[in-house]
């Protein structure tokens, strides 16, 4: 039973692939009922998988399989809140390592096209520090990396 809220994520073919990589890459992930087609339509065929009900890290989203014409952007991302270094190269590397790839200031790409933002806690601590130019230190360094280093976030931080 689908939630009452959930974000449709739309796949050219791959959205059980996506699913279960989601499923055993995340925390509180998981693969959920998936719904084959009662008739053709206009990017596949009776039979084929239409969509896939998964959660990623408890938010419930619904994989549509509809064909080659949309593409994901930047414009959506998921944003995961990591504890600590092993944690924030677990998650990246992940991605990156099946067919994603890197940007800048904590984002990456996964094969799908899906936007992540692998984004440390310490990090968001340190842009938010009250001491401004601490702030500013943590935010320059931050604005030079792919993936985020968190003891050279927390060096700029210090000075």
């Amino acid at each position: 039973m689908l939630s009452r809220n959930t974000i449709c994520l739309w796949f050219d073919g791959s959205a059980v692939e996506a699913a279960h990589f989601y499923a055993k890459t995340f925390p509180d992930s998981a693969v959920g009922t998936i719904h084959r087609a009662p008739d053709d339509y206009p990017s596949g065929q009776e039979g084929d998988v239409l969509v896939v009900e998964f959660t990623v890290m408890g938010i419930p989203c619904l994989g549509l399989n509809g064909g080659p014409e949309f593409k994901h952007s930047e414009a959506f991302s998921f944003q995961v809140a990591t504890d600590d270094q092993a944690e924030t190269d677990r998650l990246w590397n992940a991605i990156v390592s099946n067919g994603g790839q890197e940007s800048a200031c904590g984002w990456c790409k996964d094969k799908w096209g899906l936007s992540w933002q692998i984004t440390p806690r310490a990090l968001t601590a340190a842009i938010a520090d009250p001491d401004r130019a601490a702030a500013k230190r943590a935010f320059a360094a931050m604005m030079q990396m792919g993936k985020i280093d968190i003891a050279a976030i927390e060096a700029a931080r210090r000075g």
